[in-house]
């Protein structure tokens, strides 16, 4: 793709979000269907993916950990902001994202009620190849945070709910 392509994919629907600021607010969705033994399925836009626990809970490793899925996503959402990013700088950029993150199962599995539950470090990392000057990689990293949707929604977390319904 070249930046006049993807200006012209994107200009029409930044315009009709400065006319119409509703137009911008989507409700992204995702459904699971709880299975067999301690597992989810879960339906994404490519393939239904069977979630279970890590090895470390006492998982077989057999299904996909949803702490490795939400890295994935990083992964995904970072690569795919990084590549806009780029195209839309007019830089030629080649390469690999990875993410780790650093848990601490005594939370998850209460052993210590004092240790939190979830991520207590991430950490996103970029290798490229590219011509362009440090200043380029440092603009191109920096608009590469501020618009990856994943990043800023773990960066600064959202409200969350929960609630249930009978059936």
């Amino acid at each position: 793709m070249t930046t006049n392509s993807l200006r012209t994919v994107q200009e029409p629907l930044k315009q009709q979000y400065r006319d119409d600021p509703s137009a911008a607010w989507l409700t992204l969705r995702a459904d699971g269907q709880l299975a067999d033994g301690v597992s989810c399925s879960v339906q994404t836009g490519q393939a239904l993916v069977a979630a279970g626990r890590h090895p470390a809970t006492g998982g077989d490793g057999l299904l996909a950990c949803s702490g490795d899925m939400l890295l994935q996503a990083l992964v995904a959402c970072a690569g795919v902001t990084l590549a806009a990013v780029a195209t839309s700088l007019d830089l030629t950029v080649a390469g690999s994202v990875h993410a780790e993150g650093d848990l601490d199962f005594r939370g998850t599995l209460a052993v210590d009620r004092t240790t939190p539950v979830g991520f207590q470090q991430i950490r996103l990392r970029f290798d490229l190849t590219t011509d362009a000057t440090q200043q380029q990689v440092d603009t191109l990293l920096r608009l590469t945070e501020r618009y990856c949707v994943v990043f800023q929604t773990l960066a600064a977390p959202p409200a969350l709910t929960v609630s249930h319904t009978r059936t």
